[in-house]
């Protein structure tokens, strides 16, 4: 399973939900949905914004772990 450490990468630049939903031009439900790993999919185009932003790379953002309670389909 991926999981998305969004929040935990907020946390440690100091930026808001709404602050950052602005700076990479998402809504800020999208960016929520997104933060709190209910998303299903993320652009390219958008991870390259939130790691511009948050001067991280993707492995900082998204994490794979063992054990999956989904099928892929």
């Amino acid at each position: 399973m991926i999981i998305i450490n969004l929040d935990v990468m907020m946390a440690k630049r100091k930026v808001g939900l709404a602050e950052l939903a602005e700076r990479v031009e998402l809504t800020q439900a999208n960016l929520s949905i997104l933060k709190n790993g209910r998303g299903k999919a993320v652009r390219f185009s958008t991870l390259n914004r939130l790691c511009r932003e948050l001067r991280c790379q993707p492995g900082d953002i998204l994490e794979y772990a063992e054990g999956d309670d989904e099928t892929d389909e």
